[in-house]
């Protein structure tokens, strides 16, 4: 089900080098590419806040935007966490049910590859931000070049599970993609998502070559609540690396 192996993926260095030899601090590169994609964000919009190491900034900086420019927004959060930090700039927040669609989310990604397919759920906020991501008219992603890979997989692929049973759902799971899945731990306890729900950890190695049929195979498992698939959601990615930032633009996508 997840096809053949393609090419495997080493991860980078947290580190990068410039071709001039001079040490980048990664960490600046994503607070600038989080900065970058509140560039998507319009007065009067509704925006959907995602969660993660490098959207964080964006979160900061449309408070920025909010409380030095005047800009008037609402925002919908993907976790509790993001909530927290959301009402901590100033950003006021209300609920997807009240608000129906979005105008754009602003969320990072754990892989993405050339057709804008991501892996996301490292954060275990994948629910969560499927939701918002699928009322939102454009997704923007945020990433360090790590994230970018020629085959998704390397990074293991998160399902998030009911705890009824997970042990059944976990050995389908496995069965289907003929890999190791882990249950998601964290200092020895089992990790509990904001939603009450457990994590899987599908183990395939850079070999999701058809991640529509991997996504809708696994949805077909009962126990099985959400996979951290990201099908044909993702418009632009903002992509910070050793060359600086660039912005990926979805030939076909909605911000195109």
């Amino acid at each position: 089900m997840v096809g053949q192996v393609v090419n495997s993926h080493f991860k980078k260095p947290y580190g990068l080098h410039s071709p001039a030899g001079v040490m980048i601090d990664v960490e600046q590169l994503k607070q600038q590419a989080g900065i970058r994609a509140c560039d998507y964000v319009k007065d009067g919009m509704k925006v959907g806040l995602g969660t993660g190491s490098t959207v964080k900034y964006s979160v900061i900086e449309l408070g920025r935007k909010i409380n030095e420019e005047g800009m008037q927004i609402v925002g919908v959060p993907t976790s509790i966490a993001t909530a927290d930090l959301a009402r901590k700039v100033g950003i006021p927040l209300v609920e997807l049910d009240d608000v129906t669609n979005l105008d754009v989310v602003i969320d990072g990604t754990d892989e993405f590859d050339s057709n804008f397919q991501l892996i996301k759920g490292g954060g275990a906020a994948l629910l969560r931000e499927k939701i918002v991501a699928q009322q939102s008219a454009a997704m923007v992603v945020v990433a360090d070049d790590r994230k970018e890979v020629e085959t998704l997989g390397a990074f293991p692929l998160p399902i998030e599970i009911t705890p009824f049973s997970h042990g059944i759902t976990i050995e389908r799971i496995s069965q289907e993609l003929g890999c190791q899945v882990t249950l998601r731990n964290v200092s020895g306890d089992t990790l509990t998502t904001d939603n009450g729900n457990y994590i899987a950890d599908a183990h395939t190695g850079p070999n999701i070559t058809d991640p529509s049929s991997c996504e809708k195979a696994l949805l077909q498992i009962a126990g099985v609540v959400q996979v951290g698939l990201f099908i044909n959601m993702c418009d632009v990615v903002i992509l910070a690396s050793e060359n600086g930032i660039r912005t990926l633009t979805k030939p076909d996508g909605r911000l195109s």
